[in-house]
This record gives structure tokens, sequence and C-alpha cells, in this order.
């Protein structure tokens, strides 16, 4: 096995870690293989799985388990072989704890660092500001039932939710977050199995609505809406963080993200196939972006239980802000490593300070973003499509095949060139679509409304 390119500008051994802040505070290296697990869990496994059976509706049946299985095989593959050039390079004395410095160690390049820091920085802040604004949703949501024609607006909900994610976001290490995440976990089988209840209750139901299955009738919008559907499951698969959450492993890492990975995608193949399959079945082609929208129409009763709806909205809720405080960990560390100083402690005057306000103002400029675009799901369909394909479906094969140089006659070294090849025309054509619906729903588009863009 050849070792991968000796040119290495952004090394993170011991005597780099040393004067290192966002290394050495908040990707602090402590956790067990099951941490790592909760993380990858939180990353992936969150509310954007209730999109699922919208994702359905530009697929039909077949093509939509098709699609769903293959991006779950190709991206537990591409995690797994990440994992494994970490490895590799952690034996040869070069742990790399930062996604951008592991890429450009491997491929020696000084720009694939720059590449890979913007990406990752545009799809995490994406991640904060839409998690922020579907907590201020949520939170709508449940105000709405209680207070119908109740004067608070959305934005003002999206404060409140921005207020409890400063507080929160004083948590020093990635580590220090396990609990919340392992949390995360139990939140995300709660909702989904919500859902799943629900849905059943709502197609047994004497309401139950009219099933139609049916694709578009125009072959160039049946087209258009299966691009945006698999840029949708490619992104719900996404996370572009597993060297981050592997850096929070004790040393030796070897082997262990392993284990972490098996722990989350047990847990995706007990909630992504239940709630796609009944919220595609009860609702068909009329499936909302969230399938709890579906069983909460505006202008009918709900098609469940009221107070088992209410439930799963709180679990929403609540998982959400796990969600915001993990995709911003990078950005804290990218903050520490020039704000901090190790030669003081981490809770020290020194430190403590920096860290609250810098902290403070990150979460404030997401508030305000998710408050004045309710629209940004729209807007993060396209970051999805141009971000999470390339660091989660094309880097990972890249980064193996040169470490591990397999013969060019190899199935290994095919299979890999075989998977960036197709995911970056699937990226192009989903980036293109996505950017068609942001453009069809401009008309749609108000600052600072109090709704939120479907």
């Amino acid at each position: 096995m050849a070792p991968p390119p000796k040119s290495d500008p952004f090394l993170a051994d011991d005597s780099h870690r040393e004067v290192d802040a966002g290394a050495v505070f908040v990707l602090e290296s402590k956790g067990e293989w099951w941490h790592a697990g909760f993380h990858l869990t939180t990353a992936i496994v969150g509310p954007t799985i209730l999109t699922l059976p919208y994702a359905f509706r530009g697929l039909g049946w077949g093509l939509g388990f098709f699609c769903l299985t293959v991006m779950g095989i190709v991206t537990f593959y591409a995690y797994y072989l990440m994992s494994k050039v970490l490895d590799y390079c952690e034996r040869e004395g070069r742990r790399h704890i930062r996604f951008r410095e592991l890429a450009a160690d491997v491929l020696g390049s000084g720009w694939m660092f720059y590449f890979v820091i913007v990406i990752q920085t545009a799809i995490n802040t994406g991640v904060g500001i839409g998690a922020i604004l579907l907590a201020g949703e949520c939170l709508q949501i449940m105000y709405s039932s209680l207070s119908p024609d109740g004067p608070l607006k959305l934005y003002e909900f999206i404060a409140m939710v921005t207020v409890v994610m400063i507080v929160l976001s004083q948590f020093p290490t990635f580590h220090s977050l396990r609990h919340i995440n392992l949390a995360s976990l139990f939140l995300s089988l709660g909702y989904s199995f919500v859902v799943v209840g629900a849905c059943i209750h709502a197609g047994l139901s004497k309401n139950a609505p009219p099933r139609d299955y049916s694709l578009e009738s125009s072959e160039s919008a049946r087209v258009f809406n299966a691009f945006t559907s698999i840029s949708i499951i490619a992104a719900i698969f996404g996370n572009g963080i597993l060297p981050e959450i592997q850096a929070t492993l004790a040393p030796p890492a070897t082997g262990k993200m392993v284990k972490g990975l098996l722990m989350c995608y047990t847990v995706i193949l007990v909630t992504f196939y239940s709630t796609a399959m009944s919220g595609y079945w009860v609702f068909g082609n009329k499936s909302n972006s969230n399938i709890l929208k579906s069983l909460m129409p505006d202008e009918e009763p709900s098609l469940a239980p009221t107070w088992v709806l209410g439930m799963g909205v709180v679990f929403v809720l609540l998982q959400l802000f796990a969600i915001g405080l993990v995709y911003s960990q990078v950005a804290y560390e990218i903050m520490e490593k020039k704000s901090a100083d190790v030669q003081h402690g981490m809770f020290s005057r020194r430190n403590l300070i920096p860290r609250i306000v810098l902290r403070t103002l990150y979460m404030i400029f997401c508030g305000f973003m998710a408050a004045m675009l309710p629209f940004f799901g729209d807007i993060n369909g396209v970051v999805g499509a141009i971000g999470f394909i390339p660091l989660d479906f094309v880097l990972p094969m890249l980064l193996y095949n040169m470490t591990f140089k397999p013969p060019k006659s190899s199935p290994t070294y095919w299979l890999n060139l075989s998977i960036m090849v197709v995911f970056t025309g699937a990226g192009l054509m989903g980036a293109f679509s996505s950017t068609r619906k942001l453009v069809l729903d401009a008309k749609k588009f108000k600052l600072f409304s109090s709704n939120v863009v479907d």
C-alpha cells in the first residue's frame, strides 16, 4: 500500500495542536465510539426525514425506494472510506482533525483546503439558519393551535429560539454535547414513531385523503422533479463534518468510527424507511415538504389526535437545538483557533469572554438570517446540491484512491470512480433543478414574512 503524498502544509500532529486552540478546546479528543455514534446520528437523522414522502412525489414508489437505498449504501460506503483514510493517516503519525486539512494533505493542493472550508462553512451555516427557522416554525405551530388569532409573528418565535441557542452555544467543546446528542437520538426515534403512527391512523380513518401516486404528466417536469428529489435525499444523508466528529474520539481512533457509523445507520434504517413509506402511502403526490403539515391541514381538522401531533412537534423542536449546536462546531473551531490562547485555561477570562462574544454574534447572525429569509428552504436546496454531494459523495472516494492507490484494474478503483462521476452529474442536475424551483417560487418570497415558503 503506497503512502499518501508527502506534501503536508496543514499538519495536525501533536506539536501543531499545542498552539491550536480550536483543536485543543473545541475538538477535544476524549470520546468513545458510542459518543461518535450520537454525534453522527444527530448530524444525519434530523427533521429533514419528514421531507422524504415529499421527495417520493417526484420519484414514485419503485424509484423512490431504489434511490433511498442507493443513497444509504453509497453514503455508508463513503463515510467508511473516509474513516479508513483518517485511520491510515493517524497510523502514519499525521492525525487529521479537520476535513479541510485532510483534503489538503492527501490531495497535495493548497486550493483544496480553501475549497473544502468554503463549502463546509456554507453547509454548516445554512443548517444552523435552517434549524433556527424550523424551530421558530414549530413554536408558531404550537402557538397557533392554542391561540389561533394571536398577535405573535414568526420572526418573534425565531428571536426566542435564537436566545436559547445563544445560551446552549456556550457548551465549550464538541465532546461536551454527547449527552445532548444521545437525547437527540431518542428524539429522532420519538417523532419518527409519532409520524408513522399518525399516518397509519390517518390512512385507516374515514377521513383518509384520496391517494394518487401518479407523477407529473409532462416529461420535462418529471425529470426536473426527479433530480430535485434525488438532491433532497442526498442532502438528508449528508453531514460534511465526519472528520471533525472523528476528531472527538480519544486516540487511537482506529476502528472506532466504524462502530459509530453502524449505530447511526441502524437508526437510519428504522426511521428513514418507516417515515417515507407511511407518509407517501397516505398522501401520495399531495405530500407536503413537512409531513406534519400534511397531517395538520390549515383549513381542515387534524388527521390524527392533536396531542399526538403536538408531541411530535415538541420532539422536533427539541432536536433542532441539538442539530444547530452540532453544525456550529466547525465555525466555533475556526473562531477559537484565532481568538483563544491555549496557554490559558479553557474557562479563563482570556478565553471565556471572546468565546461568549463570538458565539453570541454567530447565533444572532443565524437568527437574523432565519427571520429575514423564511424561504431559506429553497436556498438550502441549492446549497445542499452543490455542498453535500462534493463533500459526501465525491471527495471520500477521491481521498481513498489517492491514499491507498488501488490498481486501476481493480473493482474498488472503478467503483469509486463511477460513484464520483455519477454523483457529480447528479449534483449538477440537482443544483439546476433546485435553482429552477427557487426561481419559480420567487414570487412568494417576502422578507421577514410570517409564513415559511413550502
